[in-house]
């Protein structure tokens, strides 16, 4: 398929901080849409010429685990950008198990909602995950981290119903676009003085708790603030994933969370996109083609930019 929109995903920051250097490089990004130019001769649902949004991992849609909405941990499917596979942030992506990832859009690849569309392959999906695994969410939430995955965590609990969300975070323009996104509340402090903060805020602690940032002291954060009989979704990447917790989180077993299964969610989030219920795609505030990337990865590395998207 022919790339038509991409994007850098917080999560790519941990390699571009820690990888060593490679003269042959590394294929990178999982976050895309593109038009498809042909299929193999097994694929059944999708078409030459479909306009489609990829989740961030491919599956095979029948697996044990794709029938119970679990497509995180398909059998059959993998990561982009890892052994022979196709990293988003190219002009072009083979994309294995097309039927059981891809979904075709019914809009033009120049559509004015394309930034929020692109956010169904990662962000959106995954602060949907968050929110579904914190139990709800509950009356209160609180959401660790003003990232994109973050604040998509805000826009999902306001989506759920949520009473009172309460955003941990200290960047000015990411806290107002969170408040226009449904934040009631904001905590900037961080450690201590955030849970004695929240715990100022709530009494006893929040309902839903929404781990979006990875570190260790959040994960702390967040068992500290969790009201008792409370919830945590936790789907920042570890820090540290060979710690029992990091084992737990890949595994999407005990304290919730995990790598979010964004293939379950995307016919349920689509319709509220397509009809502006939902604007998840705000969180773009930096656009640049491919020959730009190096210089987005900088930015967001440096906090000058929430989410970079690449329109090649």
């Amino acid at each position: 398929m022919r790339v038509t929109r991409s994007a850098i995903c917080g999560s790519d920051l941990w390699p571009y901080k820690s990888m060593p250097h490679d003269d042959a490089g590394r294929r990178m990004g999982h976050e895309f849409i593109g038009v498809v130019d042909a299929v193999g001769s097994e694929v059944a649902t999708i078409k030459a010429g479909d306009l489609v949004v990829s989740p961030f991992l491919w599956s095979d849609g029948s697996c044990v685990f794709c029938r119970e909405g679990l497509q995180s941990e398909c059998l059959h499917g993998g990561r982009y950008g890892f052994g022979d596979v196709d990293g988003g942030q190219g002009e072009a992506v083979r994309v294995p198990q097309a039927d059981g990832t891809l979904v075709a859009l019914p809009v033009g690849e120049d559509d004015a909602l394309m930034p929020s569309l692109l956010t169904l392959a990662d962000v959106m999906g995954t602060g949907h995950h968050a929110a579904i695994a914190a139990n709800g969410p509950g009356k209160t939430v609180a959401v660790i981290g003003d990232g994109a995955v973050g604040l998509c965590g805000v826009i999902a609990s306001k989506r759920l119903g949520a009473e009172r969300i309460i955003l941990l975070g200290s960047n000015p323009d990411r806290i107002a676009l969170g408040q226009e996104f449904g934040a009631t509340d904001v905590v900037r402090e961080r450690g201590d003085g955030a849970v004695e903060r929240v715990r100022e805020l709530t009494e006893h602690g929040a309902h839903s708790v929404l781990e979006c940032v990875g570190l260790e002291q959040a994960v702390e954060t967040a068992l500290a603030i969790t009201r008792p009989g409370g919830a945590i979704g936790r789907v920042g990447v570890p820090e540290h994933d060979t710690t029992p917790t990091g084992v737990a989180f890949w595994k999407n077993a005990s304290m919730g969370g995990g790598p979010a299964p964004v293939r379950a969610y995307i016919e349920e989030l689509l319709p509220d996109v397509l009809e502006g219920r939902v604007e998840p795609g705000r969180v773009f505030d930096r656009t640049g083609s491919i020959e730009d990337v190096p210089d987005g990865y900088r930015a967001m590395n440096d906090r000058e930019v929430l989410k970079f998207q690449i329109k090649p």
